[in-house]
């Protein structure tokens, strides 16, 4: 049966159940990869099933029991072909394989488990992100490829290598000890990050942000700090995202267009959020040692708690800046460091701070360099300089939002 369009409560509903029926699964089964395949035709099925009738009276066990029946077929498969081959006595007793309906109720919350195992040091970061997003985040093979903007055939090869990976590394469904988690912790940062920073500020596509991936990174990150309290930069990491994404309402006009942080209505800004991760922020740098997701929350602080553009501490942002170099340098915090100087010393000094980034290859072609120059420039009037920088800037980002704000600029100036 063709898969028919769920409408979006019972799509959230899936992707709340994906990771709670993925871990009974792959605890019960002891395989994360089968079991991957197996929830995914389990959520095939419920899309094909559920808009026919009501929704099962318990949807979770419903998707259990489908995965399981899967993985039951896909074992006594794999035993019958053993036996083919061999044609001596099997190591595997088919009695081991258990019917679906003795399997255990999904009473534990397996979102960390499976969130550290698809940040296992086998992966790259761009296959993490995606088997997070898949098996953590419940987004379907062709959601996520269409996020990335690559064809649903490369992202479910991307997606099946990851699996792989992980099976060849001998990874096992459980969560790591101590030792591990801390080994691993920073790559689960970093994958969450990512995924905000995507959600937040997409890189591309017709819309400037997109809400279920800033959405799930939150979701994951306040997962991450209920299991690890005293981790300042988990604190710090939540507190991040809260404090960035508190600014999201104001962030577009009534037709998708940007609107600049220094043309932003604040009086939109999600208070609640701004206090939340204030409070997290506050707690964390009480613990000593400060890295650079508390750092970047600070500087976020620090904008949400401005009154106006005009009374945003400057000169506290550009103390900031300067602090989170010293931990976690990178030609991104480099070019906002540059903006922060612009602000305190003039546009002249900003410029000047810019011209160390020409010679870094990761940054020397990138868009934001030229959006930057072009609004520096336009501070110091020069108009014909700024115009050149704008249209650079807009022919470099994928963003069309983006790239439509930067040409409004140009042909203002024009």
């Amino acid at each position: 049966m063709t898969p028919t369009r769920l409408d979006p409560s019972h799509e959230r509903l899936l992707r709340d159940l994906a990771p709670r029926v993925l871990g009974a699964v792959a605890r019960r089964f002891g395989d994360f990869a089968d079991a991957e395949d197996a929830v995914q035709e389990a959520l095939i099925a419920a899309a094909s099933h559920w808009p026919q009738g009501t929704i099962p009276d318990d949807p979770c066990a419903w998707l259990i029991r489908v995965a399981a029946r899967r993985m039951v077929d896909l074992r006594r498969t794999q035993i019958a072909r053993r036996r083919r081959e061999t044609a001596v006595a099997l190591p595997i007793d088919d009695r081991h394989v258990s019917a679906p309906e003795i399997l255990p109720q999904p009473e534990e919350d397996d979102t960390l488990t499976l969130l550290f195992m698809c940040c296992h040091p086998a992966l790259q970061p761009s296959s993490a992100i995606a088997l997070t997003l898949r098996a953590v985040g419940g987004l379907t093979t062709g959601e996520i490829a269409r996020a990335f903007l690559v064809p649903e055939a490369t992202m479910g090869q991307r997606i099946f290598r990851a699996k792989q990976a992980i099976r060849s590394a001998g990874a096992r469904f459980e969560l790591p000890d101590a030792t591990e988690r801390a080994e691993r912790l920073d790559a689960v940062q970093h994958v969450l990050y990512l995924i905000f920073n995507e959600g937040y500020a997409s890189s591309a596509g017709p819309s400037l942000y997109r809400v279920d991936l800033s959405g799930e990174a939150i979701r994951l990150a306040r997962e991450l700090h209920r299991l690890l309290p005293a981790d300042a930069e988990t604190a710090g990491l939540l507190a991040l995202m809260l404090l960035t994404d508190a600014r999201r309402a104001a962030r577009t006009g009534p037709g998708g267009e940007l609107v600049p942080l220094d043309e932003q209505d604040r009086t939109v800004w999600d208070r609640a959020a701004i206090a939340e991760g204030v409070a997290l922020l506050t707690r964390a740098l009480s613990r000593g040692a400060v890295g650079p997701y508390q750092l970047q929350a600070a500087i976020a602080a620090v904008h949400g708690e401005a009154k106006s553009w005009e009374e945003t501490d400057w000169p506290q942002i550009l103390a900031l800046y300067g602090l989170l170099r010293r931990v976690a340098d990178s030609p991104m915090v480099a070019l906002n460091e540059a903006v922060a100087v612009a602000m305190v010393h003039g546009p002249a000094a900003g410029l000047e701070r810019l011209k160390s980034l020409d010679d870094d290859p990761r940054v020397a072609g990138h868009h934001r360099l030229a959006a930057v120059r072009g609004h520096l420039c336009e501070r110091l009037g020069e108009r014909e300089a700024a115009i050149a920088h704008y249209r650079a800037a807009a022919e470099g980002t994928s963003s069309l939002p983006e790239r439509n704000y930067l040409r409004l600029k140009a042909a203002r100036l024009g």
